[in-house]
């Protein structure tokens, strides 16, 4: 399977409201998620516990989808551009919009680089 067919699988995934099933499948115990300041998160634990504490921050998921994907097979890299709208617990209401880059070792992400710009 290429990496391209795994990212759409992800993305399946997620889109389906399987968002930690698709974080145990797709997510290599040593994952480092890096933030677009620089910040890393390393291990798988660690990130579950972080995707855990943005989940239980939403009040409400009004949508979401992917704007565009892409590969490059020989590097095992993919790129996505998606986006989610959302409310939060406190009430307020955004479209949050990312680039996600991720290197994948077999068929799990084993680091993944998150590109975006937070909401006025």
């Amino acid at each position: 399977m290429s990496y391209l067919e795994q990212a759409k699988g992800l993305y399946g995934m997620i889109g389906q409201g399987q968002i930690m099933e698709a974080f145990e499948k797709y997510y290599h115990n040593d994952v480092n998620m890096i933030e677009p300041n620089g910040d890393n998160c390393d291990g798988k634990d660690a990130n579950r516990e972080r995707e855990k504490q943005f989940m239980s921050a939403i009040k409400e998921m009004h949508g979401g989808g992917v704007t565009g994907m892409t590969s490059d097979e020989e590097a095992g890299i993919t790129m996505v551009e998606n986006w989610m709208d959302v409310t939060f617990q406190d009430g307020n209401r955004v479209k949050l919009e990312q680039i996600a880059r991720q290197k994948w070792e077999g068929n799990q992400i084993i680091e993944e680089r998150f590109y975006y710009n937070m909401p006025a």
